[in-house]
């Protein structure tokens, strides 16, 4: 058997996925992430690709692990992460010594991407971009079949960019974590689009709402999008964007986006196609699974 095992560090949980060779799930493990220690993230991490490979009976898988972060090309230590103290650890180093063979490590946003281009909503396009929209923004970026990187590691961090088009009411923007104010993570992220509402409702509570104010906010978010993704489609040109996170499960959004991104896109007309993921809360995972085709 042609084992493979994917693990999604989160910030509340760890999940880990086994996929046979043509990617049917096998067996899945959850566990409550272990903040503030590294030690223990090791552990946790070494004890469910045992339990899965014990489970399975697959013998040695190959293993893949999406962090809330990346490595750096310039260190080979975690930097980006918002799991803090992965921060300046080397990482894929001490999980292949904790596990005694190759491991591969990406982005989340990047396995997201991956699986949904793989064997999900973007499967057989040629260019697919993966959204990440919930407590931040992120994404990555899949070209025939191969998740995209660069020199410094950042592809796809598209949430760190400032806001396309502000109107005036826009600007400065809210300050990031990042250090700057603007980015399209303040506006476009569960807590940003909370910030926009005002009244101290959570994303999905105003998602629910069918009151004028939520209303608003809503069709604010949805025209911010537009012109976010807008200028995705305008240097990337991808045939297929999928969106994932929390605010993906707004059905709304696949229909208004495209109406409106026509107006801010380079083009006579848009053919790209906006979808929901497949695979939902566990393309992250799968994606994970995935890095070592």
């Amino acid at each position: 058997m042609s084992l493979r095992i994917g693990v999604d560090l989160g910030g509340t949980k760890t999940e880990a996925v086994a996929l046979d060779a043509q990617g049917a799930l096998l067996a899945r493990r959850r566990v409550a992430t272990v903040k503030d220690d590294y030690a223990a993230t090791l552990a946790t991490i070494k004890g469910l690709v045992e339990a899965l490979e014990q489970e399975t009976g697959g013998g040695p898988a190959k293993v893949g692990v999406g962090i809330p972060g990346t490595i750096s090309p310039a260190s080979g230590l975690v930097k980006n992460a918002n799991s803090t103290w992965l921060i300046g650890k080397p990482l894929d180093k001490d999980l292949e010594a904790a596990l005694g063979r190759p491991v591969r490590l990406a982005n989340d946003a990047d396995c997201f991407a991956l699986s949904e281009a793989s064997d999900g909503a973007g499967a057989g396009a040629d260019t697919v971009f993966g959204v990440i929209l919930g407590t931040g923004v992120g994404g990555g970026l899949v070209a025939h079949g191969r998740l995209l990187s660069g020199p410094n590691a950042i592809a796809g961090e598209w949430g760190h960019n400032p806001l396309p088009w502000p109107t005036d009411a826009e600007r400065p923007g809210p300050a990031c974590y990042c250090g700057r104010k603007g980015c399209i993570e303040t506006f476009l992220s569960g807590p940003g689009l909370a910030r926009d509402d005002g009244r101290g409702l959570t994303a999905e509570q105003i998602a629910q709402s069918q009151d004028p104010v939520s209303e608003a906010s809503l069709c604010r978010y949805e025209e911010r999008l537009a012109r976010a993704l807008a200028h995705v489609i305008n240097i990337l040109d991808p045939h297929v964007i999928v969106l994932g996170g929390g605010l993906s499960k707004l059905a709304r959004l696949y229909d208004s986006v495209p109406r409106l991104w026509g107006k801010w896109a380079f083009s006579d007309s848009v053919a790209t196609r906006l979808l929901p993921p497949k695979h939902g809360d566990s393309s992250g995972v799968r994606g994970a699974a995935w890095l070592h085709r």
